[in-house]
């Protein structure tokens, strides 16, 4: 696996943290790379959220324009 050297500069509290890792290159990475996957679930969450109102707006046209028709030769026929 390809590696490059960082030098950052991170918060006390987060470097306290940090303190008693072992291999902190590994957990920083875990760590950045789980909070990537939580950010793409978010980005596709929203991009499916997006596409249902999309489709039900359409839904919700079609409907209006066949509203008139959905009756058309049916009697009420509550004798």
């Amino acid at each position: 696996m390809n590696t490059a050297r960082l030098n950052i500069t991170l918060p006390e509290d987060v470097a306290r943290i940090l303190s008693g890792v072992k291999n902190k290159s590994a957990y920083i990475a875990a760590a950045i790379r789980e909070r990537r996957q939580i950010e793409e679930k978010e980005k596709m969450r929203k991009k499916i959220e997006a596409a249902y109102r999309e489709a039900a707006k359409e839904d919700y046209e079609t409907y209006k324009e066949w509203e008139d028709t959905l009756k058309d030769g049916l009697e009420d026929d509550t004798r």
